[in-house]
Protein backbone atom coordinates (compact mmCIF):
# COMPACT_ATOMS: atom_id res chain seq x y z
CA UNK A 1 0.00 0.00 0.00
CA UNK A 2 1.67 3.31 -0.62
CA UNK A 3 0.27 6.78 0.10
CA UNK A 4 3.24 9.09 -1.39
CA UNK A 5 3.30 10.44 -4.67
CA UNK A 6 7.27 9.71 -6.90
CA UNK A 7 8.24 13.88 -6.19
CA UNK A 8 7.54 17.23 -5.43
CA UNK A 9 7.00 20.23 -7.14
CA UNK A 10 10.27 21.78 -7.32
CA UNK A 11 12.81 19.47 -5.98
CA UNK A 12 15.30 18.55 -8.07
CA UNK A 13 14.85 15.12 -8.22
CA UNK A 14 11.04 15.17 -9.32
CA UNK A 15 12.47 17.54 -11.39
CA UNK A 16 14.44 14.85 -13.71
CA UNK A 17 11.92 12.86 -14.36
CA UNK A 18 9.40 15.62 -16.49
CA UNK A 19 10.43 16.05 -20.15
CA UNK A 20 9.09 18.82 -21.69
CA UNK A 21 8.01 17.92 -25.47
CA UNK A 22 8.37 20.46 -27.96
CA UNK A 23 5.68 20.92 -30.34
CA UNK A 24 5.69 19.85 -34.26
CA UNK A 25 6.30 22.51 -36.69
CA UNK A 26 8.23 24.90 -33.80
CA UNK A 27 11.44 26.97 -34.65
CA UNK A 28 12.89 25.18 -31.03
CA UNK A 29 12.58 21.61 -31.92
CA UNK A 30 16.00 20.31 -32.47
CA UNK A 31 14.63 16.77 -33.70
CA UNK A 32 11.88 14.69 -33.88
CA UNK A 33 10.82 13.13 -30.54
CA UNK A 34 9.30 9.77 -30.94
CA UNK A 35 5.58 9.30 -28.98
CA UNK A 36 5.94 7.73 -25.57
CA UNK A 37 4.61 3.86 -25.54
CA UNK A 38 1.46 3.15 -23.97
CA UNK A 39 2.70 1.11 -21.33
CA UNK A 40 5.64 3.61 -20.42
CA UNK A 41 5.02 4.79 -16.46
CA UNK A 42 3.22 8.23 -15.91
CA UNK A 43 5.02 10.60 -14.35
CA UNK A 44 4.03 12.00 -11.12
CA UNK A 45 4.00 15.79 -10.55
CA UNK A 46 2.85 17.92 -8.43
CA UNK A 47 3.59 17.68 -4.17
CA UNK A 48 3.78 15.12 -2.63
CA UNK A 49 0.90 13.15 -0.48
CA UNK A 50 2.87 12.95 2.44
CA UNK A 51 3.17 16.84 2.53
CA UNK A 52 -0.38 17.18 3.26
CA UNK A 53 0.05 14.98 6.42
CA UNK A 54 0.74 17.10 9.25
CA UNK A 55 0.28 17.03 13.01
CA UNK A 56 0.94 19.82 16.08
CA UNK A 57 3.90 19.05 17.85
CA UNK A 58 2.51 18.49 20.86
CA UNK A 59 2.33 22.34 22.06
CA UNK A 60 5.15 23.51 20.57
CA UNK A 61 3.21 25.27 17.67
CA UNK A 62 4.64 23.74 15.18
CA UNK A 63 3.41 21.01 12.30
CA UNK A 64 5.53 18.17 11.48
CA UNK A 65 5.07 15.29 9.47
CA UNK A 66 4.30 12.01 11.93
CA UNK A 67 8.13 10.28 11.71
CA UNK A 68 10.79 12.41 12.35
CA UNK A 69 14.04 11.26 10.14
CA UNK A 70 16.57 10.27 12.15
CA UNK A 71 20.22 10.72 11.58
CA UNK A 72 22.20 8.41 13.88
CA UNK A 73 23.29 6.87 11.17
CA UNK A 74 25.03 9.72 8.76
CA UNK A 75 28.65 9.93 9.21
CA UNK A 76 29.00 6.06 10.54
CA UNK A 77 27.36 3.58 8.48
CA UNK A 78 26.06 6.13 5.67
CA UNK A 79 28.20 8.28 3.71
CA UNK A 80 27.57 11.48 2.76
CA UNK A 81 26.78 11.47 -0.64
CA UNK A 82 23.77 8.77 0.14
CA UNK A 83 22.95 10.89 3.62
CA UNK A 84 21.71 13.52 1.31
CA UNK A 85 20.11 11.30 -1.18
CA UNK A 86 18.33 9.69 1.99
CA UNK A 87 17.28 13.24 3.03
CA UNK A 88 16.07 14.22 -0.09
CA UNK A 89 13.58 11.28 -0.70
CA UNK A 90 12.29 11.73 2.39
CA UNK A 91 11.90 15.67 2.01
CA UNK A 92 10.37 14.54 -1.88
CA UNK A 93 7.66 12.12 -0.30
CA UNK A 94 6.17 15.12 2.53
CA UNK A 95 8.43 14.61 5.25
CA UNK A 96 9.50 18.30 7.03
CA UNK A 97 11.72 17.28 9.85
CA UNK A 98 15.60 15.80 11.02
CA UNK A 99 16.54 14.72 14.45
CA UNK A 100 20.21 15.06 14.91
CA UNK A 101 22.29 14.72 18.11
CA UNK A 102 25.69 16.32 19.03
CA UNK A 103 26.99 13.27 20.04
CA UNK A 104 26.17 11.53 16.25
CA UNK A 105 29.47 10.44 14.75
CA UNK A 106 31.46 12.77 17.13
CA UNK A 107 29.31 15.67 15.04
CA UNK A 108 30.12 14.79 11.85
CA UNK A 109 25.92 13.97 11.26
CA UNK A 110 25.45 17.42 12.21
CA UNK A 111 28.03 18.58 9.57
CA UNK A 112 26.25 16.12 7.17
CA UNK A 113 22.81 17.56 7.84
CA UNK A 114 23.84 21.42 7.62
CA UNK A 115 25.55 20.70 3.93
CA UNK A 116 22.55 19.31 2.92
CA UNK A 117 20.56 22.08 4.37
CA UNK A 118 22.81 25.04 2.87
CA UNK A 119 22.95 23.08 -0.51
CA UNK A 120 19.30 22.77 -0.81
CA UNK A 121 17.96 26.11 0.43
CA UNK A 122 15.22 24.47 2.23
CA UNK A 123 15.92 25.97 5.84
CA UNK A 124 12.52 27.76 6.46
CA UNK A 125 10.64 24.22 4.86
CA UNK A 126 12.26 22.08 7.75
CA UNK A 127 12.01 21.75 10.94
CA UNK A 128 15.60 21.25 12.47
CA UNK A 129 15.43 18.59 15.95
CA UNK A 130 19.21 18.39 17.54
CA UNK A 131 20.06 16.67 21.16
CA UNK A 132 23.07 18.67 23.04
CA UNK A 133 24.83 17.38 25.76
CA UNK A 134 26.48 14.34 24.43
CA UNK A 135 29.84 15.81 22.50
CA UNK A 136 33.13 15.24 24.64
CA UNK A 137 33.63 19.07 24.20
CA UNK A 138 30.78 19.62 26.12
CA UNK A 139 29.23 17.51 28.18
CA UNK A 140 26.36 17.45 29.82
CA UNK A 141 23.77 20.26 30.39
CA UNK A 142 24.81 22.48 32.70
CA UNK A 143 24.82 26.56 32.10
CA UNK A 144 28.06 26.89 30.11
CA UNK A 145 27.89 23.85 28.21
CA UNK A 146 25.08 23.77 27.09
CA UNK A 147 25.35 27.79 25.81
CA UNK A 148 29.02 26.06 23.92
CA UNK A 149 27.16 23.24 22.69
CA UNK A 150 24.51 25.21 21.36
CA UNK A 151 26.56 27.35 19.34
CA UNK A 152 28.77 24.72 18.66
CA UNK A 153 25.64 22.79 17.06
CA UNK A 154 24.58 25.93 15.13
CA UNK A 155 27.70 25.71 13.34
CA UNK A 156 27.91 22.46 12.71
CA UNK A 157 24.75 22.56 10.96
CA UNK A 158 24.82 26.07 9.72
CA UNK A 159 21.69 27.88 10.69
CA UNK A 160 20.91 30.48 13.21
CA UNK A 161 18.44 28.26 15.21
CA UNK A 162 17.45 24.77 16.71
CA UNK A 163 13.69 24.40 16.14
CA UNK A 164 13.36 21.69 19.16
CA UNK A 165 16.33 21.05 21.36
CA UNK A 166 16.61 18.05 23.10
CA UNK A 167 18.29 18.74 26.53
CA UNK A 168 20.36 15.13 26.80
CA UNK A 169 20.46 14.18 30.77
CA UNK A 170 22.47 11.43 30.17
CA UNK A 171 25.64 13.11 29.31
CA UNK A 172 26.08 14.46 32.82
CA UNK A 173 23.45 16.44 34.99
CA UNK A 174 23.25 19.96 36.63
CA UNK A 175 20.63 21.91 38.89
CA UNK A 176 17.63 21.72 36.48
CA UNK A 177 16.66 25.36 37.89
CA UNK A 178 20.20 26.52 36.13
CA UNK A 179 19.12 24.35 32.96
CA UNK A 180 16.22 25.55 31.87
CA UNK A 181 17.55 29.09 32.99
CA UNK A 182 20.04 29.11 30.12
CA UNK A 183 17.82 27.55 27.86
CA UNK A 184 15.00 30.58 28.73
CA UNK A 185 17.97 32.68 27.27
CA UNK A 186 18.49 30.51 24.36
CA UNK A 187 14.97 31.10 23.37
CA UNK A 188 14.52 34.87 23.95
CA UNK A 189 17.94 34.79 21.30
CA UNK A 190 16.24 33.10 19.50
CA UNK A 191 18.67 30.45 19.19
CA UNK A 192 16.01 27.83 20.29
CA UNK A 193 12.13 27.78 19.43
CA UNK A 194 11.00 24.52 22.00
CA UNK A 195 12.55 23.02 24.69
CA UNK A 196 12.20 19.00 24.51
CA UNK A 197 13.96 16.44 26.84
CA UNK A 198 16.05 13.21 26.68
CA UNK A 199 17.26 11.16 29.81
CA UNK A 200 14.66 13.08 32.26
CA UNK A 201 12.70 10.99 34.72
CA UNK A 202 9.29 11.22 35.58
CA UNK A 203 10.18 13.67 38.89
CA UNK A 204 12.31 15.76 36.55
CA UNK A 205 9.50 16.62 34.42
CA UNK A 206 6.97 17.27 37.44
CA UNK A 207 10.15 19.79 38.63
CA UNK A 208 10.54 21.30 35.32
CA UNK A 209 6.58 21.64 35.37
CA UNK A 210 6.91 23.61 38.70
CA UNK A 211 9.82 25.70 37.35
CA UNK A 212 7.65 26.82 33.99
CA UNK A 213 4.83 28.24 36.47
CA UNK A 214 7.75 30.61 37.91
CA UNK A 215 8.43 31.52 34.36
CA UNK A 216 10.98 29.41 32.94
CA UNK A 217 10.38 27.57 29.72
CA UNK A 218 7.96 24.79 29.34
CA UNK A 219 9.40 21.09 28.33
CA UNK A 220 7.14 20.14 25.81
CA UNK A 221 8.83 17.48 24.14
CA UNK A 222 10.51 14.17 25.41
CA UNK A 223 12.30 11.82 23.50
CA UNK A 224 12.72 8.44 25.24
CA UNK A 225 13.89 5.07 23.93
CA UNK A 226 10.30 3.18 23.03
CA UNK A 227 8.64 0.52 20.52
CA UNK A 228 7.19 -3.08 20.15
CA UNK A 229 9.71 -4.46 22.08
CA UNK A 230 11.19 -2.20 24.32
CA UNK A 231 8.59 -0.96 26.93
CA UNK A 232 9.88 -0.21 29.91
CA UNK A 233 11.53 3.13 29.27
CA UNK A 234 8.70 5.07 29.04
CA UNK A 235 5.87 2.37 30.67
CA UNK A 236 4.56 3.16 34.22
CA UNK A 237 5.31 6.52 35.73
CA UNK A 238 6.90 8.69 32.99
CA UNK A 239 3.98 7.57 30.50
CA UNK A 240 1.60 8.80 33.19
CA UNK A 241 3.46 12.22 33.65
CA UNK A 242 3.86 13.06 29.91
CA UNK A 243 -0.27 12.22 29.29
CA UNK A 244 -1.04 14.59 32.01
CA UNK A 245 1.60 17.29 31.02
CA UNK A 246 0.24 17.13 26.84
CA UNK A 247 4.14 16.70 26.33
CA UNK A 248 4.87 15.26 22.84
CA UNK A 249 6.64 12.10 22.71
CA UNK A 250 8.97 11.25 19.36
CA UNK A 251 10.57 7.73 20.13
CA UNK A 252 13.78 7.15 19.55
CA UNK A 253 14.85 3.44 18.65
CA UNK A 254 11.77 2.69 17.18
CA UNK A 255 12.87 -0.16 14.98
CA UNK A 256 14.96 -1.42 18.09
CA UNK A 257 18.16 -0.73 16.34
CA UNK A 258 16.78 -2.25 13.00
CA UNK A 259 15.35 -5.44 14.37
CA UNK A 260 11.93 -4.53 13.38
CA UNK A 261 12.61 -3.84 9.72
CA UNK A 262 12.93 -8.01 9.85
CA UNK A 263 15.77 -8.22 7.21
CA UNK A 264 17.82 -10.32 10.09
CA UNK A 265 16.68 -13.10 11.22
CA UNK A 266 19.68 -15.22 11.51
CA UNK A 267 22.62 -14.74 14.07
CA UNK A 268 25.00 -16.06 10.99
CA UNK A 269 24.11 -13.08 8.36
CA UNK A 270 24.38 -10.07 11.14
CA UNK A 271 26.03 -7.17 10.46
CA UNK A 272 29.71 -6.51 12.18
CA UNK A 273 30.31 -4.26 15.19
CA UNK A 274 27.86 -3.35 17.72
CA UNK A 275 24.70 -2.69 15.49
CA UNK A 276 24.94 -6.61 15.15
CA UNK A 277 25.00 -7.15 18.40
CA UNK A 278 22.19 -4.82 19.49
CA UNK A 279 19.98 -7.09 16.87
CA UNK A 280 21.43 -10.08 18.29
CA UNK A 281 20.18 -9.21 21.69
CA UNK A 282 16.36 -9.29 20.36
CA UNK A 283 16.73 -13.03 18.24
CA UNK A 284 14.69 -14.60 20.35
CA UNK A 285 11.60 -16.40 21.03
CA UNK A 286 9.81 -13.62 21.61
CA UNK A 287 11.81 -11.30 19.09
CA UNK A 288 10.56 -13.91 16.72
CA UNK A 289 6.81 -14.11 17.51
CA UNK A 290 6.78 -10.54 16.99
CA UNK A 291 8.56 -10.35 13.76
CA UNK A 292 6.18 -13.39 12.72
CA UNK A 293 2.88 -11.11 13.71
CA UNK A 294 4.66 -8.41 11.74
CA UNK A 295 4.73 -10.54 8.77
CA UNK A 296 1.13 -11.35 9.23
CA UNK A 297 0.01 -7.90 9.47
CA UNK A 298 2.37 -6.51 7.22
CA UNK A 299 0.86 -8.72 4.11
CA UNK A 300 -2.89 -8.07 5.13
CA UNK A 301 -1.74 -4.36 4.38
CA UNK A 302 0.38 -4.21 1.68
CA UNK A 303 3.38 -3.10 4.08
CA UNK A 304 6.51 -3.12 5.51
CA UNK A 305 7.36 -5.03 8.36
CA UNK A 306 8.64 -1.47 9.53
CA UNK A 307 5.79 0.48 8.61
CA UNK A 308 3.84 -1.81 11.12
CA UNK A 309 5.98 -1.01 13.48
CA UNK A 310 6.01 2.94 12.96
CA UNK A 311 2.02 2.67 12.68
CA UNK A 312 2.25 0.67 16.23
CA UNK A 313 4.23 3.40 17.94
CA UNK A 314 1.71 6.44 16.74
CA UNK A 315 -1.56 4.39 17.89
CA UNK A 316 0.10 4.88 21.09
CA UNK A 317 -1.39 7.78 23.43
CA UNK A 318 1.01 11.00 23.71
CA UNK A 319 3.23 9.62 20.73
CA UNK A 320 3.75 12.64 18.33
CA UNK A 321 5.99 11.19 16.14
CA UNK A 322 8.88 8.31 16.12
CA UNK A 323 12.66 8.95 15.37
CA UNK A 324 13.50 6.20 12.83
CA UNK A 325 16.86 6.50 11.11
CA UNK A 326 17.21 5.14 7.65
CA UNK A 327 20.49 3.08 5.98
CA UNK A 328 18.93 3.49 2.55
CA UNK A 329 16.33 5.10 0.06
CA UNK A 330 14.46 2.29 0.08
CA UNK A 331 14.04 2.65 3.78
CA UNK A 332 13.13 5.90 3.74
CA UNK A 333 9.93 4.63 1.27
CA UNK A 334 8.98 2.13 4.02
CA UNK A 335 9.11 3.59 6.98
CA UNK A 336 7.23 6.56 5.83
CA UNK A 337 4.28 4.18 5.09
CA UNK A 338 3.79 3.74 8.56
CA UNK A 339 2.35 7.51 9.01
CA UNK A 340 -0.78 6.42 6.68
CA UNK A 341 -1.27 2.95 8.18
CA UNK A 342 -4.30 2.76 11.55
CA UNK A 343 -4.09 -0.97 13.03
CA UNK A 344 -7.60 -2.70 13.92
CA UNK A 345 -8.01 -3.59 17.88
CA UNK A 346 -7.10 -7.17 16.53
CA UNK A 347 -4.34 -6.63 15.06
CA UNK A 348 -3.01 -4.59 18.23
CA UNK A 349 -4.39 -7.83 19.94
CA UNK A 350 -1.96 -9.89 17.51
CA UNK A 351 0.88 -7.53 18.76
CA UNK A 352 -0.14 -7.64 21.88
CA UNK A 353 0.05 -11.49 22.21
CA UNK A 354 3.27 -11.37 20.62
CA UNK A 355 5.06 -9.42 22.98
CA UNK A 356 3.74 -11.40 26.30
Amino acid sequence: MSIFGVGSAGSSRASRTVVETPVLGSSTAASPVLPMHPSAPIPVVGPAIGSKIRVPLGETGIQIFPLMLGAAEFGWNVDLESSHDIIDRYVELGGNVIHTADSYSGGRSEHIVGQWLASRGLRDEVVLAARVGGHPDNPGIGPVNLVRAVEASLGRLRTDRIDVLYLDATGGRSALEDTLATAEWLVDAGKVRAVGAYGFTAADLVEARILSSAGFPRITVLDVPFNILRRQDYDDDLRLVAGAQSIAVTPSHALEHGFLAGEHRSRGRLPFGPRGQQIAASLNRRGQRVLRALDGIGAELGVSDSAVAVAWLLGQRTVAAPIVNAFTERHVFEIMQGAGVRLSRSQLAEIARATA
